[in-house]
């Protein structure tokens, strides 16, 4: 055998060396050879190699070792894969195996340089794990930091909410701050001309002591009359208010005959027409209607109360009335002084006046209450104007809830099949 296998630096190695023959046997192993693999010299020479090779792999290891026995090279084994060798025990482990060769008397001979990395291995697989671990970490870092920021936005849009909803809330107390000042300036104005009416008329009244004097009497307890009803109403329509704001007001229908409901608030508003003043009806609704009349009442009482206030003596008030299509239609027009184009937006507002009325006496609440009172009843309402020629205010109703369960929903009862 080859001079260099005698060698101390060939039997001391510190990695595994094997020498073998064209056919696999093994010729010659170092120390090492015999540590790593638990075999004593004697029992591994002219052993066939396969014998340190894994038992599943000894069939893929045979065809490689006949493919280098017929193209040798120096090469490292196993690129790309794990190998394996096997001790006496039948234990495995993973190691490094490079080749080489050389030629004796025309002899092919192998040699494997053998390292077990068994260290390397559990190193790197705790490398392996470690950095699964870390990546992990980061994962749960990422979620948390996902998280947290799903959470901070959810409190950034909290806040926003609850800055909005405080907004609101300011503006509506400086709304309502508003309308009560407004309330008290209106209310001290409106509630002043009669009261001081009803004191005058009374002072006035302690005077007239003789029967002669009766007409004189009559005609101050008329004014006094007058103006507690004129206080009356005002306190009614601060009265509606308060409830619309509450809710506290909902619409009860009922099947309603319109024309005789039209007829009664007209005749019941004659005290307050002026000289001269009439109110004409047009009435096309020849069959009952489903509806609240308590509520179309109010807003009618309304509408001829701001039509007869702000026209005229010797004026016409017309009301038209039509039902047709399960739709009502009420349209109430006067010949007063109208109102300013830039004021008509805000004349659904309360307590708003138009600028050509501030010397009439109102609260300003008149058709704020007739727009809520529509909104109840499920209609709409419009207003044209113009000034010097008069206001038509025309009020539209729709189809309200069915009272007759199962039949198709219609204003007019009447017309179910």
């Amino acid at each position: 055998m080859h001079t260099l296998f005698n060698n101390p630096v060939f039997t001391h190695a510190t990695i595994g060396i094997l020498v073998s023959d064209s056919a696999g046997q093994i010729v010659s192993i170092n120390q090492m050879v015999q540590q790593l693999f638990g075999y004593e010299r004697d029992e591994l020479l002219n052993q066939n190699i396969d014998v340190l090779v894994p038992v599943p792999v000894q069939g893929i290891h045979a065809r490689l070792r006949q493919s280098f026995v017929e193209n040798p090279s120096v090469r490292a084994m196993g690129h790309n894969r794990d190998l394996h060798a096997r001790r006496k025990d039948g234990s495995v482990f993973p190691v490094e195996i490079s080749l080489s060769y050389f030629r004796q008397n025309d002899e092919l001979f192998v040699v494997a340089y053998i390292i077990d990395i068994t260290l390397k291995k559990e190193t790197e697989r705790q490398l392996l794990d470690q950095r699964d671990y870390i990546q992990r970490l980061n994962a749960d870092l990422e979620q948390k930091v996902a998280d947290r920021t799903h959470a901070l936005m959810n409190t950034l849009e909290q806040l926003e909410q609850s800055r909005d909803e405080l907004t609101r809330a300011l503006a509506a107390e400086r709304e309502l701050g508003e309308l009560k000042s407004r309330f008290v300036s209106m209310a001290s104005h409106e509630f002043r001309t009669p009261l001081t009416t009803v004191l005058t008329s009374a002072a006035l009244i302690e005077k007239y002591t003789t029967t002669e004097q009766q007409d004189k009497r009559l005609r101050h307890l008329d004014r006094i009359r007058a103006s507690v009803n004129h206080l009356n109403d005002i306190l009614e329509e601060f009265l509606s208010v308060g409830r619309l704001e509450e809710g506290r007001i909902e619409p009860h229908p009922a099947e309603t005959d319109v024309p005789k409901l039209i007829a009664e608030t007209v005749a019941d508003m004659q005290g307050m027409l002026k000289e001269g003043q009439t109110v004409q009806t047009d009435v096309l609704c020849d069959c009952p209607v489903w509806l609240d009349s308590s509520l179309l009442r109010k807003v009618m009482v309304n509408l001829l109360s701001n039509a007869i206030k702000y026209s005229g003596p010797g004026s016409v008030v017309t009301i038209r009335c039509h039902c047709a299509e399960e739709q009502l239609t009420l349209v109430v027009a006067d010949q007063g002084i109208g109102i300013p184009k830039d004021d008509q937006e805000h004349l659904f507002g309360r307590f708003f006046r138009a600028k050509n009325a501030t010397n009439i006496a109102g609260t300003g609440l008149g058709l704020h209450i007739v727009g809520r009172y529509v909104e109840l009843l499920g209609g709409t309402v419009s207003l044209t104007s113009e000034p010097g020629v008069g206001t038509t205010v025309t009020v539209v109703l729709h189809s309200l809830k069915n009272p007759y369960p199962g039949q198709a929903a219609s204003l007019f009862p009447s017309r179910h099949v």
